[in-house]
């Protein structure tokens, strides 16, 4: 008893129309707090297309690309977050 493929092509495809949107958060955020944020958004919407597209074709080598994809994404908005915050004061 598995889940039906339609409803998982429908949440891929879901997901992928919430990430064009959190892109244009990315792209015309009016601060680069509120950019940080929509590619926060986009991150965390692409590690779960990555889970489904491993739910549906039943291949675990889909999880090890997400893990990889969930942690080079973190270190990046550790990265923006800690040169945004770096207001020069050497602490």
């Amino acid at each position: 008893m598995g889940i039906d493929p339609f409803i998982l092509d429908v949440v891929i495809y879901v997901l992928m129309g919430i990430s064009v949107l959190s892109m244009v958060r990315v792209f015309a955020g009016p601060t680069p707090e509120d950019r940080l944020v929509g590619l926060n958004l986009v991150v965390a919407q692409v590690l779960g297309i990555l889970v489904i597209i491993a739910v549906k074709f039943d291949r675990s080598i889909y999880l090890d690309v997400a893990l990889v994809y969930a942690i080079l994404g973190f270190i990046g908005i550790l990265a923006i977050a800690r040169y945004l915050g770096n207001d020069g004061g050497g602490e």
